[in-house]
């Protein structure tokens, strides 16, 4: 696109989507000489006033000139971005790079440049401009520039408004009448803080005009009942949208203004008035003139059904990236393609633009999807336990992603955190496209709410349709590291339900304590040894016989919850059998009432097929919809289900295309404000896995509000370290350091890696411990006897030159001769555990720490532990205290305990070197030998790469895939 004589070839990955402050997307790119046209066209919609703040002068017309100079770059001294939409301008940005005295300049010696904006007037105000200053930024600092200089009128508020609340370091002079600005673009904390402020609030906001519009049209409504479109458009309408809704289908009759009372045309072009979301249900093959006609009428989003994309092969991957495009280019967002639709049950929106037949129970809980079977499975598994046996407790918004080409479970996390009508989240997830973006943002969500996740595909490749970061961590890891951010981690889809009920219903637990009381002794020593195989510390059963009242449920629970020594109390229930019998529903209101008067801790019932206790229970505190909401039909003869009564509630995967139950009616009597609802569940182990999740849950929220700090040490040599690192990699695109410049790089940031010297022969070995002085070891360094003990190739304690030439006549006897072995002599360090320490980029999760005892706790029981990195102290003491096999650190058995205070330092000094330098993508210290009083790094390797153009602390930008 640019001519011959440009420096530097176009930069096809300065191009991004980005989203603005109201939803809607524009297109970031490198402006080209092909962009004359397109530039006058853009500069004549500027107002006179925005043109005087550019130029500092009436300026009506760009001249030839001007035209040349602001569409000709060379990318790197002088460059300019353009935002579009629709492949017209919108907004403009450039740098050129200065030298002394404001001239222009070349050359890595001129570190600043001059930064100029202009925005067209009709899209002031949407967050254009900071986005630009994003991207600006990031093509400088890769060009090697490292400050921006801007002079701006004062009149000119809102272009002041964008430098200052970025958040970089400033200076601001005020001279000859115009105010002059002045910034280091190294990334601040401040800086960032404000980019994901930023993200969220337009990622949130992208998502609400999807879930909360003010007009709907489906596009493919057949003229008859079924089919997707016209299915999709019942349910909008019997559910009581409260919005306007159309019909479109292409084929209607001439004149024919109505589809079963439902406006009707023949194309969205048509409709004479805004239309925000647009639900499309046409074959695949048609969808690119209904985009184009969705783009043209300004539609906000898309809710994509149509299946035959990237699930049906590459010519279907192909198809959905031209539609991502297309969408995009137009400021739209995508739900889909192959979604099964999204519902909103908020009163004043009651959306249900899905293929569910009827519309949820309005509710606190969020609901997130990737794929359509396991959501209609999740609806309907809340349906039968929200009316038969926990309560009422219904859904606020749900999301089915389908192939999740653009909106992902990212974008609807960013909008959960701030929607006041969702309390818990819960998301079944296939494929995590940006682990290192979600785990930011799980931690950020899981610290107001709880966020339970379950994820399918772990044993295999994800759905086609799904577009994956390649990871090198096992799944293990993944995990690990969701858990770390505040993710509670189910296994199946029925603990998912099991423990949002719980969260959604009672208050966290305090600890691990729990109380148990019931009237079956078996019931609750089940619960008992359900509770040890959970890690939690239950008080041992207590008894009331089958012959308690009601009254002795109240009064035993009552006294549970006033016992301070319990932080959650389960109760178990069993049929009563004879006269005089506890009947449900007072054995419901005895429960109620005494949870009621001690609302801080939780409580959890057990039941045995009780149906009437499950109902009794609903209707003591409901939440379900009043009188004259909108809710589907009753079936006749149509009781509810009790949880657990059916084979598809008892399992643990989810039927593919499970029928979505029946709506339950309303409830008349309101909730109590404040009241919790008591979960209930058919099986002891399901109640206390729930109970176990919120244990962990509470007990991460009480360490996150003190997450701990990133210590400073002051004998890093930051500047040194970039200085050996860029020299190391003046030779080479990416390679393992060798033994020498390891040790300087690591002894840079305080690791000190004992010297290990090289002994090609008996004589060379015996030179070697003479230098560093006995006792001494022999090691083989071999790649099949390194770190191999067991194998007889590492003598230790040699404490002469007798032993020492012995001791390499063995092993040279028993492996092979020297060239084969790589022996190496090395000082005795103090005796200890040998641990491993390792850091490593990945390219999907980011900088991971991981730590074990080195051997076969980790090589074969896959023993480690693993922190994301940048590692705070109190990370780096929960992660020593991880592993299984931590008490060997402890004094386990009568040892001697080791220093960890010493190990943690060791790993908070790696930490800094990854995190501070990119660069370097792989640490290991094996072995690390942690003594009773200090550490000794006995061996290292650290390999570096190029860093990345742009990482998650880059600009925002959606992912392409």
């Amino acid at each position: 696109m640019q001519t011959s004589s440009d420096r530097h070839a176009y930069p096809a990955h300065w191009e991004a989507d980005v989203v603005l402050r109201d939803g809607g997307t524009a297109r970031v790119r490198p402006i080209t000489s092909d962009d004359a046209e397109r530039l006058v066209s853009f500069y004549e919609q500027v107002s006179d006033e925005s043109k005087y703040y550019r130029f500092f002068a009436p300026y009506p017309r760009l001249s030839a000139k001007d035209v040349h100079r602001f569409t000709h770059h060379d990318f790197v001294d002088r460059v300019g971005l353009a935002a579009t939409i629709g492949g017209e301008f919108i907004a403009t940005v450039r740098y050129d790079r200065i030298g002394a005295g404001g001239r222009p300049a070349s050359g890595a010696d001129a570190d600043e440049a001059e930064v100029a904006f202009l925005v067209q007037d009709a899209h002031q105000g949407r967050g254009v401009a900071s986005a630009l200053l994003e991207h600006i930024a990031a093509v400088a600092r890769e060009r090697g520039i490292r400050r921006f200089a801007a002079e701006v009128l004062p009149a000119n508020t809102k272009m002041i408004k964008v430098f200052t609340d970025a958040g970089y370091t400033q200076k601001r002079s005020f001279e000859d009448g115009v105010v002059r600005l002045e910034f280091d673009l190294e990334p601040t904390d401040r800086s960032l803080a404000v980019q994901y402020a930023r993200e969220q609030r337009a990622e949130a906001r992208s998502v609400q005009r999807l879930l909360a519009p003010g007009a709907v049209a489906v596009i493919g409504t057949g003229r008859t009942p079924g089919g997707v479109g016209r299915s999709i458009l019942d349910n909008i309408r019997d559910a009581g949208f409260t919005g306007r809704l159309y019909a479109v289908n292409g084929a209607l009759p001439e004149g024919q203004k109505e589809l079963d009372g439902v406006p009707a045309f023949r194309s969205v072009r048509d409709i004479d008035g805004p239309v925000d979301l647009a639900v499309v249900a046409v074959p695949a093959e048609r969808v690119p003139e209904v985009v184009a006609a969705c783009g043209e009428h300004d539609v906000q989003g898309l809710v994509v059904v149509s299946a035959g994309y990237a699930e049906s092969g590459p010519e279907g991957k192909e198809r959905q990236r031209a539609l991502v495009r297309q969408a995009r280019s137009y400021g739209m967002r995508i739900i889909g393609p192959n979604s099964f639709g999204v519902i909103n049950t908020s009163p004043e929106v009651r959306l249900n633009a899905s293929l569910a037949p009827d519309m949820p129970r309005p509710g606190r809980i969020g609901l997130f999807a990737q794929s359509g079977a396991i959501g209609v499975a999740l609806l309907s598994r809340l349906h039968r336990r929200g009316g038969g046996v926990t309560g009422v407790t219904g859904v606020s918004t749900f999301v089915s992603s389908g192939n999740r080409a653009d909106v992902s479970g990212n974008d609807v996390l960013q909008y959960w955190y701030e929607d006041a009508d969702t309390d818990v989240t819960l998301m079944y997830l296939e494929s995590i496209g940006n682990p290192r973006k979600f785990t930011r943002l799980a931690r950020r969500t899981a610290a107001a709410k709880p966020l339970v996740v379950v994820q399918g595909a772990r044993h295999g490749a994800g759905p086609r349709g799904h577009a994956v970061r390649a990871t090198q961590l096992p799944h293990a890891t993944v995990s690990a590291l969701l858990r770390q951010a505040g993710v509670i981690r189910v296994d199946t889809i029925t603990d998912l339900v099991d423990a949002g009920l719980l969260l959604a219903r009672q208050p966290l637990p305090a600890g691990p304590r729990v109380a148990i009381l019931g009237n079956s002794e078996s019931l609750g020593l089940l619960t008992y040894d359900a509770c040890l195989a959970e890690g939690l510390r239950p008080h041992p059963p207590q008894d009331l016989s089958t012959a308690a009242s009601a009254a002795d449920f109240h009064a035993a629970l009552s006294r549970a919850l006033a016992d301070d020594t319990s932080d959650a109390v389960v109760v178990t229930a069993i049929p009563a059998v004879g006269e005089g019998s506890v009947g449900d529903a007072a054995l419901a209101e005895a429960l109620r009432s005494a949870a009621a008067a001690a609302p801080t801790k939780p409580v959890l019932v057990v039941h045995v097929e009780l149906g009437g206790l499950a109902e009794a229970l609903s209707a003591a505190t409901s939440t379900a919809p009043q009188p004259g909401a909108a809710s589907g039909p009753v079936p006749a003869g149509g009781g509810t289900t009790p949880a657990g009564g059916t084979a598809a509630d008892a399992g643990t995967g989810a039927p593919g295309g499970e029928p979505l139950a029946p709506a339950i009616p309303p409830a008349p009597v309101p909730p109590p404000e404040g009241a919790h609802l008591i979960p209930a569940y058919p099986a002891a182990e399901r109640a206390v896995r729930a109970l176990a999740q919120a244990v962990a849950y509470g007990q991460w929220r009480r360490e996150a509000a003190d997450p701990g700090k990133v210590p400073e040490y002051e004998d890093i040599d930051e500047r040194g370290a970039a200085a050996l690192i860029k020299g190391l990699l003046s030779r080479g695109q990416g390679l393992t350091l060798t033994t020498d410049a390891t040790c300087e790089l690591l002894a840079s940031y305080g690791i000190h890696v004992h010297r290990a010297l090289p002994a090609s022969t008996p004589d060379a070995a015996a030179e070697a411990a003479r230098t560093l002085g006995y006792p001494v070891a022999l090691k083989a360094t071999a790649p099949h006897l390194r770190h191999r003990a067991d194998l007889g190739g590492v003598r230790l304690d040699l404490a002469d030159e007798e032993q020492l030439r012995r001791a390499y006549g063995e092993l040279t006897e028993l492996f092979g001769g020297p060239e084969e072995l790589r022996p190496v002599v090395q000082r005795m360090a103090p005796r200890g555990v040998d641990t491993v320490v390792r850091a490593v980029i990945d390219p999907a999760a980011g900088a991971v720490l991981s730590f074990g005892l080195a051997g076969a706790a980790s090589q074969l029981l896959g023993d480690m532990a693993h922190r994301l990195i940048p590692v705070t102290d109190r990370d780096a003491t929960s992660l020593v205290r991880s592993i299984r096999t931590a008490p060997l650190l402890f004094g386990w058995r009568g040892s001697a305990p080791v220093d960890t205070p010493a190990l943690e330092e060791l790993m908070l000094r790696v930490s800094r070197l990854v995190h501070d330098h990119p660069e370097v993508v792989a640490v290991t210290l094996e072995p690390v030998v942690v003594a009773p009083h200090g550490v000794s790094v006995l061996g290292a390797s650290v390999r570096l790469a190029p860093p990345p153009a742009r990482d998650d602390h880059g600009p925002r930008t959606l992912p392409t895939y």
